[in-house]
């Protein structure tokens, strides 16, 4: 059985793409698990940090021991998301514990975000990001560019990112950093936006993004490695597919299934019938959206 690693290598050379399903609410597990085996696909469920800050999945703790209920090592592993070395609200974070705490644990990849710093202070933190992972045996994620949607107060309009390219990764940038911190995979930033997680925002809608496909395979070539797309949840399934077939290897998923779960427990105050919300918008995101139902052996053998 292969590790995180070659899972998504295996999922790059085959011009498919490992989805990674966030759980802001622990109940959310069972579900998303239940939806990878009874689509036979594999995946990645992850929680970031803002999901313990701003939701409830309770920490690392809370979210290992919830995995290791319905843990199925041939279908999911455990991936440590978003651990920003400055938040969402503008605050240094002790990135370095988090990332050493989760590898403790038994995370099966992890990722550090230094987007919001200065390229040299990026490099900086990913490279020690990246020695803390490749210690545990495990894969490192960075972000390079900027996948806005996270932050607080308004973030200009859809359109205006798109065609400005405000925020997308540079190529020339994306070669010098992977080479100097030796990140595993890489998140750009192409024209994909996160859902927004603060106030009322985060019940609406995401914007049915686009993606720049020319600029992706600009950063494939640049960098070599497997890409990352962040804020997959709304983006135009022609784009979607386009992305995957140049290099695109993993998709982080919240936004969709999220959703599904608050409504369906807000409706109802039934978790289970949340839970079987999230199930099916889980299973549709993978048959339908996706096209991955069926295609787990060609990643996790």
């Amino acid at each position: 059985m292969v590790d995180s690693k070659q899972a998504v290598a295996n999922a790059w050379s085959a011009g498919l793409m490992v989805p990674s399903f966030n759980i802001p609410y622990l109940p959310m597990m069972e579900a998303v698990v239940r939806a990878v085996v009874d689509t036979d696909s594999f995946a990645f469920v992850a929680v970031a940090r803002l999901e313990w800050i701003k939701f409830e999945s309770k920490g690392l703790g809370p979210v290992i021991e919830e995995f290791r209920k319905w843990e199925r090592p041939e279908y999911v592993r455990l991936h440590l998301d978003h651990v920003p070395v400055i938040d969402e609200d503008n605050l240094a974070v002790d990135y370095e514990g988090i990332l050493r705490e989760a590898a403790g644990l038994g995370y099966q990849s992890l990722m550090v975000d230094g987007s919001r710093l200065k390229l040299e202070d990026n490099i900086a933190a990913t490279r020690k990001a990246v020695g803390i992972a490749h210690e545990a045996g495990i894969p490192c994620e960075a972000e390079l560019g900027a996948v806005l949607g996270h932050e607080a107060g308004p973030r200009p309009p859809y359109e205006e990112i798109f065609r400005s390219g405000k925020g997308f990764t540079d190529v020339e940038e994306a070669r010098r950093f992977v080479s100097e911190t030796g990140c595993d995979w890489l998140s750009v930033a192409i024209g994909n936006i996160h859902g927004a997680v603060s106030g009322a925002l985060k019940d609406q809608k995401k914007v049915a993004a686009r993606l720049n496909i020319g600029h992706l395979r600009s950063l494939r070539d640049a960098t070599g490695i497997p890409l990352v797309l962040h804020g997959g949840s709304g983006i135009q399934q022609a784009y979607m597919l386009e992305a995957i077939k140049n290099g695109i290897a993993k998709v982080n998923v919240g936004t969709e299934i999220r959703q599904a779960y608050e409504v369906a427990l807000r409706e109802t105050g039934d978790v289970c019938v949340a839970q079987d919300a999230t199930h099916k918008r889980t299973c549709e995101l993978i048959r339908d959206e996706f096209d991955l139902g069926g295609t787990r052996r060609k990643v996790s053998e």
